[in-house]
């Protein structure tokens, strides 16, 4: 495993980590601070930037959950990661696109797009 890959996996761990305990240190590590979060769930749209995503995961924590890196893909200074989520909020199931770009000497996540796969929010 590359360096680059490791760091990536670190960075995409800290989001992963972060959003199941609610930890808004480990969120504003992973993401850029102009970060995006996209996606739909249970019919609602979603579009929002870094603080309110943090805001958002502090609020009301995904665990209990399983999650699993599935995929880095990276060429030079960008990457793209998916992760496959179980159990977030004990009862939806979500696959999650990052991309990542190497900005200010770093890894950081520049955007989440999200689908739920199944489940609802409780």
């Amino acid at each position: 495993m590359s360096q680059d890959e490791k760091e990536v996996r670190r960075v995409v761990t800290l989001y992963i980590d972060g959003a199941g305990n609610g930890n808004a240190d480990q969120m504003n590590e992973a993401f850029h601070s102009s970060a995006r979060w996209f996606g739909t769930m249970d019919g609602v749209d979603y579009d929002m930037d870094k603080e309110g995503f943090v805001a958002y995961m502090v609020e009301t924590p995904g665990l209990p959950s399983k999650a699993e890196i599935v995929d880095i893909q990276i060429d030079g200074s960008a990457a793209r990661a998916t992760v496959k989520e179980e159990g977030f909020w004990e009862t939806l199931s979500f696959t999650n696109f990052f991309n990542l770009s190497i900005l200010d000497g770093r890894w950081q996540i520049t955007n989440k797009t999200f689908a739920a796969t199944g489940g609802g929010h409780a």
